[in-house]
């Protein structure tokens, strides 16, 4: 698909002055598809994904819709020419911030944002002088009820990441939207997927749309090195602590598919000296701006966030994405790694799997995405310390350059006099600056089990759950260390069957773990957990509990 200098797209003069003061020569691939298009009042459908530049792909065929004249009524309520929905309230504010800069040299072009959590009667006064709003369905909806907002002049209809927009549950608002919007509206419409929901939402709403896709791994993937790495079951935290030590990201996102895995990721971060933050739905406005703010300016270097928390933010100097969970499909992977390797920089994404199944998901997501993505060894301690070692003897003849304080001077010398050698001194000055880090990683070394679960002392136990509930290794992990306060490192071998999963766990804590799990339930269900019993063996274990010709004994009832 070829590209287009703006300066080819004949852009009026006050959106080309302020393109040329935005430092912007050339359109991206989606600009220089959609912009002619939608100049045409075409029905569009752009298939592109986050950071591509969609923004400017259709903010300036709006805004030059808005030089062409006419007047706004904002007599009982706005009425603005434009309305662009977006699925969170970031993306509303950034969409909004770009329109504003595009437009700064235009008049009759007032762009407002409307969203959740800020008061309704703030954004009233504001909506009646709009000429293009921008807003998430949800907020939308509350101005339309209230009559502060109407639809019977709009002329164009933007759906901003409508694959998330109806993932999140805004089906009814936008088809409620787009009924009230006039007929012969030009509907606009971007998606990074093409799902189900999406084409009958077009069939419905748009009349003989154009389609405009790009080349997905040409635009997000060129400048990003992907790899893996395989962590044991239940380590994957320890792994992400030494890839953070040993990579030391300036500014690094984790994705994690669960907002109690942002918190549980951010809390484990935080713990371990990292300046990190997390990301989630369940925030209010005011702490996800806080958030948003911190991580832009680079007083916190990690960001932990879930995948629609992280649709909003437009941050380009991020050199490392970490999958902490494997995303739910291939579009994910692409949205997420595409925060990194942006404006001509390099980026790195590792993806942190557990276990055989994860690991061939991962090749499943690189054919489909066309990726190269390797495997990385866990980095050790002593790599760690290599890597560091340049860095800290830097820092020492820096310290040594600028002077050191006398008091420390008189210290080496009251040492020496006592019959310590300065190489000894200076190594215990060393691990007492260096050494609190190393001590607090934990080392990932192969787990020995045996074929039954497990070396010295294992014993199994069945948990009513499994394959056919969609259940996986990092569910029972997080269950069992849950309510038991194991480690990830204690539990042994994980079988997970069609209606079961069979676990290894340390023979001397078999009856406390029998005991925390009553009542557990995993992926919503309520579950049993017995010992196990093999099915060879008839004679039953611990029949104290059990029924005659039992199966398995449970601490809460039979299975």
């Amino acid at each position: 698909m070829s590209e287009r200098t703006f300066e080819e797209l004949e852009l009026l003069p006050a959106i080309k002055r302020a393109i040329d003061e935005l430092g912007f020569d050339t359109a991206t691939s989606i600009q220089s598809e959609a912009i002619p298009l939608i100049r045409t009042g075409a029905d569009v459908i752009g298939r592109s994904q986050t950071g591509t530049g969609k923004t400017i792909a259709f903010g300036i065929p709006a805004l030059e819709l808005l030089s062409r004249g006419g007047e706004r009524n904002g007599r009982h309520g706005a009425s603005p020419r434009v309305l662009i929905l977006c699925p969170t309230r970031e993306l509303a504010q950034q969409a909004c911030g770009e329109l504003q800069k595009l437009s700064r040299y235009m008049h009759g072009a007032r762009c407002v944002e409307v969203y959740g959590g800020v008061p309704l009667e703030r954004q009233v006064v504001r909506l009646k002088k709009a000429d293009l709003v921008i807003g998430t369905p949800g907020r939308i909806m509350d101005h339309l009820r209230r009559g502060t907002l109407r639809l019977d002049e709009v002329q164009m209809v933007v759906l901003d990441e409508a694959d998330e927009m109806l993932s999140m549950g805004f089906k009814e608002d936008i088809e409620t939207i787009l009924a009230d919007a006039p007929e012969e509206r030009q509907t606009v419409l971007f998606s990074a997927t093409m799902p189900p929901a999406i084409l009958a939402l077009t069939k419905e709403f748009q009349r003989d749309p154009q389609l405009v896709e790009i080349d997905r791994q040409h635009v997000t993937l060129d400048n990003i090195s992907q790899h893996y790495i395989d962590a044991p079951m239940g380590r994957k935290l320890d792994a992400l602590n030494l890839l953070l030590r040993f990579h030391t990201p300036n500014r690094a996102m984790i994705f994690c598919n669960t907002k109690r895995m942002v918190d549980e990721v951010t809390d484990y971060l935080l713990k371990n000296d990292f300046a990190a933050a997390g990301l989630h739905g369940d925030m209010n406005q005011s702490q996800r701006t806080k958030t948003m703010d911190l991580f832009k300016a680079g007083r916190t270097a990690i960001l932990t966030a879930t995948d629609v928390a992280a649709r909003g933010i437009d941050v380009s100097d991020i050199d490392y994405v970490i999958n902490f969970d494997i995303p739910q499909s291939a579009e994910y992977y692409v949205h997420r790694i595409g925060r990194t390797g942006r404006a001509g920089k390099t980026g790195t994404a590792i993806t942190i799997c557990s276990g055989r199944r994860q690991v061939f998901t991962l090749r499943d997501i690189a054919r489909l995405t066309r990726s190269a993505i390797s495997p990385l060894d866990i980095p050790t301690l002593a790599a760690i310390r290599e890597k560091s070692m340049a860095g800290n003897m830097d820092l020492l003849e820096k310290t040594i350059q600028d002077g050191v304080e006398e008091a420390y001077v008189s210290m080496v010398n009251s040492l020496l006099a006592k019959g310590n050698s300065l190489p000894a001194i200076a190594a215990a000055a060393l691990e007492l600056a260096f050494g609190k880090a190393e001590r607090e990683i934990v080392e990932i070394k192969p787990l020995r089990r045996g074929p039954s679960g497990g070396e010295g002392g294992y014993r199994r136990i069945t948990i009513s759950i499994g394959r056919s509930a969609r259940c996986a290794p990092n569910h029972i992990v997080g269950a069992i260390a849950e309510r038991t306060g194991l480690s990830g490192g204690e539990i042994g071998k994980i079988e997970i069957y069609d209606d079961r999963t069979v676990v290894g766990i340390p023979a001397g804590k078999l009856d406390m773990v029998l005991e925390a799990m009553q009542g557990l339930k995993i992926l919503g269900r309520p579950t049993v957990t017995t010992e196990y019993r093999d099915p060879s063996s008839r004679a039953p274990r611990r029949n104290s509990r059990s029924k005659p010709g039992g199966g398995y004994r449970s601490r809460h009832g039979e299975h």
